[in-house]
C-alpha cells in the first residue's frame, strides 16, 4: 500500500527524513520516464548507492551527477530533507518566514537559510505571455523606509521630505478571479502606467483604478472605470479591494517579518507573495508540490545573488534598479553535490 502524502508541516517532516524518500522523490520530479544524463542526455547510467549519484556511460566531461544537478539545489551542501522543511514553511506561511527563523528551525547559518529562500523565491517565479483580461483591477504602491525614521542627513540626500522619493514604486494588476501580475516602474507617470497595461492586459477589458490622474485616458481602448478613495471604496463593482488586500499582505509580510528589503532584492519578496497569493485556493501540499516541481532548470548562484561587480541590478519584469550603497557579504565555496 503506497504511503499517504503529507498533509502537514509535521508529517512533512517525518517524510522526507529519509534520504532515499527524498531521492525517490525528485527522482519522480525529474526523470519519470527514466534518469538521463543532465550533460547528455543518454539513458546510459549506473547508480552508486555509497553516495547517491549516478554516472554517465558517455566519454565527456561531469559525468558523475547528483539529482541536484540542474535544480535550485545545485553546489548546495544541505540535506534535501532541510530544503524541503523549508519549501513547505515559506510556500504556506502568509506572512513570509525570516532567514533568521529558517537558520534555528533547520540548524544552518542565517547567511544559508538566507540564501536558501532566494533560490526558492526564484522556483515560485511565474513569468507568462497571457494578458490579463475580463475585470481587471490596476493600483500602484510604493515600497522603501519612512522618511521621518531616517538620519536627518540620509533624508536630506535622498530629498524624502515628502515621503515618497526614494522609495521603490510598483504596480499591481489584477484580474478578479484570476491572477495577480507586478511591474517595477521607475515613475507613476500617464505615459509608464499606460504602457505597462497595454503590455498586460487585453484590449477591450474592464479596468478599475482610483482616481489618480495618470491612469486617465483609457476609455481609448479599455472600459475603465474609476473609484475616488475620497468619496468611497467601493461602489457596485467599481473598487480595488483585491489590490489593497494583496499591498495589505505583502506591506504586513515586509514590515513584520522581513523588516527592511533593498531595492533590488524586492522583485525576490515580490514573486513569493504574488504566488501564495495566486494559488490562495490550493491546499499547503498542493502548493509545496507546485513549487517544488518548478526547482528543476533554474539556478542561482551566491555571486548573482549578491550582484557583485555589477552597478545595475535588473528585475526579471524589466524594472533598473540602482542599488543603495552598501557592503555585500564575502562570499562561501561549496562542493559540487
Amino acid at each position: 500500500m503506497a504511503e499517504r502524502e503529507p498533509e502537514t508541516l509535521v508529517e512533512a517532516i517525518r517524510h522526507f527524513s529519509d534520504p532515499d524518500v527524498c531521492l525517490d522523490f525528485m527522482v519522480s520530479l525529474r526523470w519519470p520516464d527514466g534518469v538521463k544524463c543532465p550533460t547528455c542526455g543518454d539513458e546510459k547510467v549506473t547508480f552508486m548507492a555509497s553516495r547517491r549519484v549516478w554516472q554517465c556511460k558517455g566519454k565527456h566531461p561531469k559525468r558523475q551527477f547528483s539529482v541536484k544537478v540542474g535544480t535550485i539545489f545545485e553546489d548546495s551542501p544541505v540535506g534535501l530533507d532541510k530544503w524541503f522543511a523549508t519549501i513547505w514553511l515559506i510556500s504556506n506561511a502568509k506572512n513570509g518566514v525570516s532567514s533568521a527563523e529558517i537558520a534555528r528551525s533547520i540548524g544552518v547559518t542565517q547567511k544559508t537559510a538566507w540564501f536558501m529562500l532566494d533560490r526558492i523565491r526564484l522556483a515560485m517565479q511565474t513569468g507568462t505571455f497571457e494578458k490579463l483580461s475580463g475585470h481587471v483591477e490596476v493600483d500602484e504602491t510604493y515600497i522603501g523606509g519612512k522618511a521621518r525614521f531616517m538620519h536627518p542627513g540620509k533624508r536630506k540626500a535622498k530629498g524624502t521630505a515628502r515621503g515618497m522619493v526614494g522609495k521603490v514604486a510598483v504596480m499591481g494588476l489584477l484580474e478578479r478571479h484570476g491572477d495577480f501580475q507586478y511591474r517595477i516602474v521607475e515613475n507613476t507617470k500617464r505615459r509608464t502606467l499606460h504602457g505597462e497595461i497595454s503590455r498586460a492586459v487585453a484590449i477591450g477589458s474592464h479596468i478599475y483604478s482610483d482616481a489618480l490622474a495618470s491612469y486617465r485616458k483609457l476609455d481609448d481602448e479599455y472600459i475603465h472605470k474609476v473609484i475616488d478613495h475620497a468619496e468611497a471604496y467601493v461602489d457596485g463593482e467599481v473598487h480595488t479591494n483585491g489590490l489593497e488586500n494583496f499591498w495589505s499582505l505583502l506591506k504586513r509580510s515586509i514590515k513584520g517579518t522581513y523588516v527592511s528589503i533593498e531595492p533590488f532584492h524586492l522583485f525576490r519578496y515580490l514573486d513569493e507573495q504574488a504566488f501564495r497569493f495566486n494559488n490562495r485556493e490550493m491546499t499547503d501540499r498542493q502548493r509545496f508540490a507546485k513549487v517544488a516541481a518548478s526547482v528543476i532548470g533554474k539556478r542561482l548562484t551566491y555571486r548573482e545573488l549578491t550582484g557583485k561587480g555589477s552597478a545595475v541590478w535588473r528585475t526579471p519584469k524589466g524594472g533598473r534598479i540602482k542599488p543603495w550603497p552598501r557592503k555585500s557579504p564575502a562570499s562561501s565555496s561549496s562542493s559540487r553535490v
